[in-house]
């Protein structure tokens, strides 16, 4: 079972039946989420992304990342071995009414994006206080 923790999946391309209008190949990014009281925490692994890069489009309790990596060879250049393979990222996620859509942060670092989903209020848990009486 440890075997298998320390296992790197390698980058996936993504497999859809629809059809493509732009030449390349389109990868998923692997993603954590996490959750506390308060938000939904998204780490999604783009490398080679910088955040111009980046799209994150909200509609209709839709939420699509799209990133895309640039060669990165000179234009001079020409390329010996070649084991890293660009092109774009795409992931989408459907979003509850638990989310305060208004409200939702994104940041790039390193080529993880870090999205924010806080919690609408209504999904957080509260504390009834009972009185006497």
């Amino acid at each position: 079972m440890a075997d298998k923790e320390l296992q790197v999946r390698e980058k996936q391309e993504l497999q859809s039946e629809a059809e493509h209008t732009r030449p390349g190949l389109v990868f998923t990014p692997m993603v954590d989420i996490f959750e506390s009281e308060q938000v939904i925490t998204v780490l999604a692994d783009m490398p080679g992304v910088s955040s111009d890069g980046v799209s994150i489009d909200l509609q209709n309790n839709e939420l699509k990342i799209t990133g895309e990596v640039e060669d990165q060879g000179g234009e001079k250049e020409r390329f010996l071995l070649r084991e890293y393979n660009t092109g774009r990222f795409h992931r989408h996620f459907t979003i509850s009414d638990r989310i305060d859509q208004s409200k939702i942060t994104a940041t790039m670092k390193d080529g993880v994006l870090r999205l924010v989903l806080p919690k609408a209020e209504k999904a957080k848990p509260k504390k009834i206080e009972v009185k006497a009486g």
